[in-house]
C-alpha cells in the first residue's frame, strides 16, 4: 500500500472557547475524489487550511508526503480594482510559465479567451476558470477547492464540476474538495465525508445519504434526494475505499 498523500490524525481545533475540530481524521490517496460536506459553521474550511499547512492544529498532525505539489483554489481572492494585471501576467507570477504552457492551462481550464483581460474585471465564473488554472500550474498531486462554485449560477455551477471531473478523469491527480452545492456534489464526487465539528459519516454519496446523521443534518427529504444518485464510471474504483481514518458506513 502507498504512502497517502495527505494524512490527518486526531485534529483537535479551539476558537473562540470552542471546538471547531474535534478529533479529526481523514485520509487522501493517490486517485483519490473527496468531498466535504455540512452545515455552515462545521469547520470545514477550516480543516482545509490545516490540511494545507496553513495553519497548525491545537493538538493532532498532518503529514504531507514528500515532494508533494498541492494546487489549491481558495474560496475568495481579493483583487485591487486599480491593479493593471492581466491574466496572462498572474498565470506566470512566481512560477515560470512559458507562453506555450500558459496557452495550455488557460485551454485546459477553459479560460483562453480572458488571458488579454484585467484580472480586476472578471466576473465570478470567469475568476473560478483563472485560478483553476493557476491552480494547476505546478502540475499538482492534489488539487484543493474549498466552495469552488458558491458564487455562479445554477449552469455555471454544472459547468463548473463537468470540468473539475474532466480534470480528475484526464490528470493523474487527487481531489479534495469542499462544497455545500449537495445535488452536484452527489453527482460528481467519489467519496463524501460529512463533517459537523467532527466527521459523522463517510463513504460513497448513495452510502452517506442514507446514514442516519446525514438524515438528521440535512432532513429526510433531502437524504431521500440525495439516495437515487448512482456512480458508473468507467475508471479503476481500486482507489474508491473507505480510508482507516473514516467512520464506516453501514448499508
Amino acid at each position: 500500500m502507498s504512502e497517502p498523500l495527505i494524512e490527518a490524525k486526531d485534529l483537535c481545533v479551539r476558537r473562540q472557547g470552542g471546538l471547531v475540530l474535534d478529533n479529526v481524521s481523514l485520509t487522501l490517496g493517490e486517485r483519490d475524489f473527496i468531498t466535504l460536506i455540512g452545515p455552515n459553521g462545521a469547520g470545514k474550511s477550516v480543516l482545509l487550511r490545516h490540511l494545507l499547512k496553513l495553519e497548525s492544529p491545537n493538538s493532532g498532525t498532518v503529514k504531507h508526503r514528500h515532494g508533494i505539489r498541492i494546487g489549491y483554489v481558495p474560496e475568495r481572492f481579493q483583487i485591487d480594482p486599480t491593479l493593471p494585471l492581466p491574466v496572462r501576467r498572474f498565470l506566470t507570477l512566481n512560477n515560470n510559465q512559458s507562453a506555450e504552457a500558459v496557452e495550455a492551462l488557460a485551454v485546459e481550464a477553459n479560460c483562453a479567451g480572458l488571458l488579454d483581460k484585467p484580472l480586476a474585471n472578471l466576473s465570478g465564473g470567469e475568476l473560478q476558470r483563472v485560478l483553476l488554472a493557476r491552480a494547476l500550474s505546478s502540475n499538482p498531486h492534489v488539487l484543493m477547492l474549498d466552495e469552488p462554485a458558491q458564487n455562479l449560477d445554477v449552469s455555471g455551477q454544472l459547468q463548473f464540476y463537468q470540468l473539475i471531473d474532466e480534470l480528475y478523469e484526464k490528470r493523474n491527480l487527487s481531489l479534495l474538495m469542499v462544497s455545500h452545492d449537495l445535488h452536484m456534489v452527489m453527482s460528481s464526487t467519489r467519496q463524501v465525508v460529512c463533517l459537523f465539528h467532527h466527521i459523522c459519516c463517510s463513504g460513497a454519496p448513495d452510502s452517506v445519504a442514507r446514514d442516519p446523521e446525514f438524515v438528521q443534518m440535512f432532513g429526510a427529504e433531502m437524504a431521500q434526494m440525495m439516495a437515487v444518485y448512482q456512480h458508473s464510471h468507467a475508471h479503476d474504483h481500486t482507489h474508491d475505499h473507505d480510508h482507516a481514518h473514516l467512520h464506516e458506513i453501514k448499508p
